[in-house]
């Protein structure tokens, strides 16, 4: 049973939260801009500031470094802490990583609009702010292993082996894959080249899905999902064999981004049945989740947090059923490319990992700031369809875009010449392209009635000593 004079430190825990509600809005509304402008190329203004070349690794480095990263940091440090019935191994450190990643974010804002960029997939940022990303995460680490060692108890619950994997995979990937040399200020080189460096830098694209928007947001599912549920995780064998498929294959599956390239081919066909086989442990882990929720049936017909954890759930199964159908030659020689594989990432990103988010605000941050209850159930509800609307369109709109754009760019006639124009190809997809703007619109828009739902909230006077929050210091 947990101790009563345990001192938890969730002060920091909040602000990890609340920078990640920032950067949700921010990251997603900047791709809305983009959506914006490939529809509407004038709103590039002829500004190389404000271009789509500048913006869209903001968009990208916002949501997984902003968004993503800072959610998972706040919540790994409390759920090791309620876990383990300790306290963060050292507060001040704690200050230090939550500090020095706004600082990384803030440097981005600036050098990304500047076109200081490496030009690497989900590593644009240059040489002198990937050292102060280095250091900031073996911070990190240290915090966190740091109070898994001091637990007060000998189990370490699951969703802590997530997080420790998300730790120390995506470290090790992150610094091969920016080796680099640097030329002068704020300009560097590859130490790899060719298709060298197209393999690493996919080990590293994929993979930042991977553990990132994969692994980190399941370990704080596994927590969360039972706490909303009222119910224990539905079968801790399968999180277990979830987890080690994941470790075990994810990293495997990166070259089929690299299918019908100057790769060599046995190395394209280990991602292909790596792909293949993560279909497995994927489904097996969602499948995992989707009981645990089904477990309070009742409760879940009308509790909009359980509705958005179990909607993450079903996109969850969606992405990882098309990432491995992509990856399958005749597949990808269709959509690769294509809008095809936008629509694919979004509907993992938006409807997996936003709707994951989503949920654990809405569910975390009235706890954390001791409120019974959410301010607007009417809000929540709105957001719901919202999102959903949002997600839904965004997803078709692409698939239809990206098939016929595939379709188009590989049709002949018989003496081998292209049927269609590119110019051909870019009019078929623009009202997909308007349809997606859309979309984008309706899943911003659903999220700043979050922040306003969540900041009455949090300014309610309604307060109440929760289990979740007790003995605060």
């Amino acid at each position: 049973m947990e101790e009563t004079n345990t001192q938890y430190s969730y002060t920091v825990v909040k602000y990890f939260v609340v920078a990640s509600v920032a950067w949700s809005v921010i990251g997603m509304t900047i791709g809305v801009i983009l959506a914006a402008q490939l529809y509407w190329p004038a709103l590039n203004f002829d500004s190389e500031y404000f271009q789509f070349g500048r913006l869209r690794p903001l968009h990208t480095s916002g949501v997984i470094y902003g968004f993503v990263v800072n959610v998972l940091m706040g919540t790994s440090l409390y759920i090791a802490q309620k876990t383990g019935h300790c306290g963060l191994y050292n507060r001040s450190l704690s200050w230090m990583v939550f500090w020095g990643w706004q600082l990384i974010l803030l440097l981005a804002v600036l050098s990304l609009p500047m076109g200081y960029t490496t030009s690497k997939e989900y590593a644009e940022l240059e040489w002198p702010i990937d050292l102060l990303i280095v250091l900031v995460w073996v911070l990190y680490a240290v915090l966190f292993f740091g109070t898994l060692a001091k637990r007060k108890v000998s189990h370490i619950f699951v969703a802590n082996w997530f997080f420790a994997a998300f730790i120390i995979v995506i470290a090790m990937i992150f610094v091969v894959n920016n080796l680099e040399l640097p030329a002068y200020f704020m300009k560097s080189y590859s130490v790899f080249a060719g298709a060298q460096d197209a393999i690493v830098q996919w080990w590293w694209g994929h993979n930042a899905v991977g553990f990132l928007l994969t692994a980190g947001v399941i370990g704080m599912n596994y927590y969360f999902i039972p706490k909303v549920s009222e119910r224990p995780i539905y079968s801790y064998r399968l999180s277990i064999i979830h987890f080690w498929g994941l470790v075990g294959f994810y990293t495997w599956a990166g070259t089929h981004h690299l299918i019908y390239s100057s790769v060599p081919v046995w190395v394209q066909n280990i991602g292909i049945v790596m792909s293949l086989i993560l279909w497995l442990p994927s489904w097996g882990g969602a499948f995992n989740s989707a009981m645990t929720l089904l477990q309070n049936k009742q409760k879940l017909k009308s509790d909009y947090i359980m509705l958005f954890f179990f909607s993450a759930i079903i996109y969850y199964c969606l992405a990882t059923f098309e990432g491995p159908l992509l990856a399958i030659r005749w597949f990808n020689m269709i959509a690769h490319n294509t809008e095809w594989i936008i629509g694919h990432v979004h509907s993992g990103a938006l409807g997996w990992v936003g709707m994951s988010g989503i949920a654990v605000f809405y569910y975390f941050i009235p706890r954390l700031w001791g409120k019974e209850q959410l301010w607007s159930s009417r809000l929540i509800k709105w957001h719901f369809w919202l999102a959903h609307a949002g997600v839904l369109l965004y997803a078709i709109a692409l698939w239809v875009a990206g098939i016929g754009e595939g379709y188009m760019w590989l049709a002949q006639n018989d003496n081998g010449e292209l049927i269609y124009s590119f110019v051909e190809a870019m009019d078929f997809k623009a009202p997909w392209l308007l349809l997606r703007f859309i979309a984008g619109v309706l899943f911003v828009s659903g999220l700043l009635l979050m922040v306003y739902n969540l900041y009455k909230t949090v300014r309610s006077p309604a307060v109440f000593a929760t289990k979740e929050v007790s003995h605060e210091s």
